[in-house]
């Protein structure tokens, strides 16, 4: 598969995720770091984590049902390189786990998911990389809707991490701009 990133390290806040195991069976090193694990103190778990990703490597970290806030100082050792999933349109729905289901109590009639650099400050208030409509069905329930979301993040947060590592990413302030890729070189 030709593509411009390597998995180096997958971390999880829970030993129960579905993504320890995955990586595992692909190769790659996999933990889990619950902050149970560090007296309940996110800060110390994120310095943790944050080492174990400098040993491995890691240019681009990759949130994707992460669900805890990353303290500023980990924030701060991957300037602009902290990519966030979220199964909404933000601004809408920011700020916690349950998107899909308020998105439904309100009865919009479209949602979806955006891709985000993260950045000290407000949940889900970092810059917008990228964003993906999902219409919401007259028949739609939790499950349904948030498998559709899930489908379009598998699309989306690939071609970010993609952009990210060709460069292609430049933040302006509050928001990101997508630089359009080289010319081919002509023969």
């Amino acid at each position: 598969m030709d593509f411009p990133a390597r998995v180096a390290l997958v971390v999880s806040n829970k030993r129960s995720a579905r993504a320890l195991e995955v990586a595992r069976r692909w190769g790659v090193e996999a933990v889990a770091l619950p902050q149970s694990d560090f007296g309940g103190d996110p800060v110390v778990r994120d310095r943790e984590t944050a080492a174990r990703f400098r040993a491995a490597g890691v240019r681009l970290v990759v949130c994707a049902g992460y669900d805890r806030i990353l303290s500023d100082e980990f924030i701060d050792g991957f300037p602009d390189a902290i990519l966030n999933v979220h199964p909404s349109l933000l601004p809408a729905f920011s700020g916690d786990m349950d998107a899909v289901e308020r998105a439904l109590a309100r009865g919009v009639r479209v949602t979806g998911c955006t891709v985000q650099l993260l950045e000290r400050g407000e949940a889900d208030g970092g810059p917008i990389v990228l964003q993906g409509a999902v219409p919401v069905e007259p028949d739609d329930d939790v499950d349904s809707l948030r498998q559709r979301i899930h489908e379009r993040e598998w699309e989306l947060l690939p071609q970010a991490v993609a952009l990210w590592c060709a460069g292609r990413l430049f933040r302006e302030g509050t928001t990101v701009r997508i630089l359009p890729a080289p010319a081919a070189a002509s023969v």
